[in-house]
């Protein structure tokens, strides 16, 4: 079985021959959906590369890459992302749900982006012809009935999401130190958790307490949520760094 970092090498292989042959031809090429992982590491790797999951604040997202002539601001990114929107009236349905319903019809994953699930109603990202087969074969979500349809992009309501800001100081700049102050758990606990893989750094589970942390790494503590390393501060005269955080779910 490969390992993670095997296929991370090849997803940047890949990424690599799509920026080349936009190049080539002058064309726009781009992945399939990323996964939080995977988009991390592709951003860091190509900086000039744009992303987009079809809406805001989207997790799973696109990579693309433009031809020189094509600016960001005039990239028509309909042209590649469709959205569909799955109404079951009078159900109470969660997004495994939803997902289930879409897998089981035999679509690929990397075709499809964020899903927005409320109960009786979701929406859904994805490629455009994913779009086209789901519009004619959605037909429904576990035991309910479910009407589909396409629905432009600006027609998805923008996820509601709790955020908040925080800032908290530590004496070093340790997974465990910074995941204690981020959710208001011992030193101690975290360490554990860590070590128990219940804490994932930038999309992957990390196992070293005393991993270095940095400005915009991504921190997620299962059953706590997660949150981004925003700035860092100076220091007190103890010696402790401030850190201000954004904590999310």
């Amino acid at each position: 079985m490969k390992n993670e970092f095997a296929d991370m090498n090849e997803l940047l292989k890949r990424a690599e021959d799509l920026k080349r042959r936009g190049e080539q031809r002058a064309i726009v090429t781009h992945t399939g959906f990323l996964t939080p992982a995977e988009a991390y590491e592709l951003r860091h790797a190509f900086a000039d590369a744009y992303f987009s999951g079809g809406g805001e604040d989207c997790e799973r997202v696109m990579a693309f890459f433009l031809p020189d002539f094509l600016e960001p601001e005039y990239f028509d990114v309909s042209e590649y992302i469709s959205a569909v929107r799955v109404e079951a009236r009078f159900a109470d349905l969660t997004h495994r749900d939803y997902m289930g319903a879409v897998l089981g019809l035999g679509i690929a994953r990397e075709t499809v982006g964020d899903i927005i699930a409320s109960k009786d109603t979701a929406y859904i990202y994805c490629t455009p012809t994913t779009a086209d087969f789901a519009v004619l074969n959605l037909d429904k979500v576990g035991r309910y009935g479910a009407k589909t349809e396409k629905i432009p992009l600006n027609s998805v309501p923008p996820r509601e999401r709790e955020r908040k800001e925080i800032s908290f100081s530590v004496m070093s700049m340790r997974l465990d130190s910074i995941a204690a102050g981020m959710f208001g758990l011992s030193r101690s606990a975290a360490a554990r958790m860590v070590e128990e893989g219940l804490v994932s750094l930038n999309y992957r589970e990390c196992l070293r307490p005393d991993r270095e942390i940095r400005s915009g790494d991504i921190i997620s503590v299962r059953g706590y949520g997660k949150g981004e390393i925003k700035e860092k501060g100076g220091t007190s005269r103890r010696g402790r760094t401030f850190i201000n955080v954004e904590i999310y779910k």
